[in-house]
């Protein structure tokens, strides 16, 4: 495919390249998937207003996200196992994000550790924490963020307990896969990823391999991993973090007013209106739709960004559009990144970024900064009549 027009040709040709497994962790939700679907598609019934007989030169979609210049408001979110969707993937990514101009999280579940990409990149990136039971292994996490000048710390807080997610269950997800029959049937399909894997910097859990005691292999690693996340994690625990971190603080995972009433109450920098992209509570609302009434009960008092279900440049117009100042991808960066490496994930940005200049401009703007409700048409009953 030598022309990319849009994210969907880099998820056909990431489909192709990466063995299965590895495809189906990121393409798919927990139970039914309805909330992963509903990410997508939600964005769909927004629409657009157009405008004419604008002058629509000079258009600027640089901005800020926590007091950070970025090309455009779009970061790329924290992925787990990108390292196994390409050889030193975590590291691709990042230094495409870093030419590009945008912030990239690392995920605790990465492949590439904190210290892999401080070593590969030059600006300082953030760093995404699980809380884990092991809070002497948290302490030690946070204390490496820190030396790695990270410059902000995003706490994930809606996975305290795993949604089950049937397709790794099948599929035996590991890191690095294990060689079943059918694994080996599907990696022999995908030799060039394998080529490339051999050179790999890692193919474990760089932020856990050689930081925990009695982890020695593949099995030792998923028994520590199911066991260690935190479900007693409240708004204490969240607070008590932030003092140990002292520096910016994202709080991801957001999808309720009075959760983000909390978030604002603990001091954070920032929230992300988030359902875990639909691997967590199947039958959660949208991001989208539980944008707003978000929105509407933290008005500017904190910064409220928007993840999952951001597939192009008009999903992120939209989201800014009803409010947000930030939004973040992650299947959409993942799918060029096993496409085409570190090229793929410029391509991605690049893809997103012409249709938000564009999709800006013919709706006579000049400036995300100048978005708002008067560039869009939101159906009624949008934000839900629930009882």
């Amino acid at each position: 495919m030598s022309v990319i027009t849009n994210i969907e040709d880099l998820k056909r040709l990431y489909e192709r390249r990466v063995p299965r497994m590895f495809y189906d962790y990121c393409e798919s939700g927990s139970w039914t998937e309805q909330t992963f679907r509903d990410n997508s598609s939600d964005f769909d019934d927004i629409r657009l207003r157009q405008r004419v007989a604008v002058d629509m030169s000079g258009r600027s979609t640089a901005s800020q996200m926590i007091g950070q210049d970025v090309a455009m408001p779009v970061a790329l979110a924290p992925v787990g196992l990108t390292g196994m969707q390409h050889a030193d993937g975590e590291m691709k990514a990042a230094r495409a994000a870093e030419k590009f101009g945008v912030p990239f999280t690392l995920s605790t579940m990465s492949i590439n550790s904190i210290e892999d990409v401080a070593g590969f990149t030059n600006a300082p990136f953030w760093f995404q924490l699980y809380t884990m039971k092991d809070q002497d292994y948290v302490s030690r996490l946070i204390q490496r963020a820190k030396d790695a000048n990270c410059s902000a710390l995003v706490i994930t807080l809606d996975l305290q307990i795993l949604g089950q997610r049937h397709k790794d269950l099948k599929n035996g997800l590991s890191a690095p896969p294990k060689l079943t029959a059918r694994t080996l049937a599907n990696l022999a399909t995908k030799w060039a990823w394998g080529i490339e894997m051999l050179s790999a910097k890692r193919r474990e859990f760089g932020n856990i391999v050689g930081h925990v005691d009695g982890i020695s292999d593949a099995s030792s690693l998923g028994a520590w991993t199911a066991e260690q996340f935190d479900p007693t994690l409240d708004w204490d625990k969240v607070a008590k973090l932030k003092e140990q971190w002292g520096g910016k603080v994202i709080l991801k995972g957001i999808l309720d007013a009075d959760d983000a009433k909390m978030a604002l109450k603990v001091g954070a920098d920032a929230i992300i209106v988030s359902n875990h992209g639909g691997r967590q509570l199947d039958g959660a609302l949208s991001s989208i739709r539980a944008l707003p009434p978000i929105l509407d009960a933290v008005g500017d008092q904190i910064e409220v960004h928007l993840d999952s279900g951001i597939r192009s440049g008009q999903d992120v117009l939209k989201a800014l559009a009803l409010g947000a100042k930030g939004t973040y991808i992650g299947r959409a960066f993942v799918y060029g990144l096993g496409a085409m490496g570190q090229a793929g994930v410029t391509e991605a940005l690049n893809v997103i970024h012409r249709e938000l200049d564009t999709t800006m401009a013919l709706c006579g703007e000049t400036n995300v900064a100048n978005l708002g409700r008067h560039n869009l048409l939101v159906p009624k009953g949008f934000e839900g009549r629930w009882q």
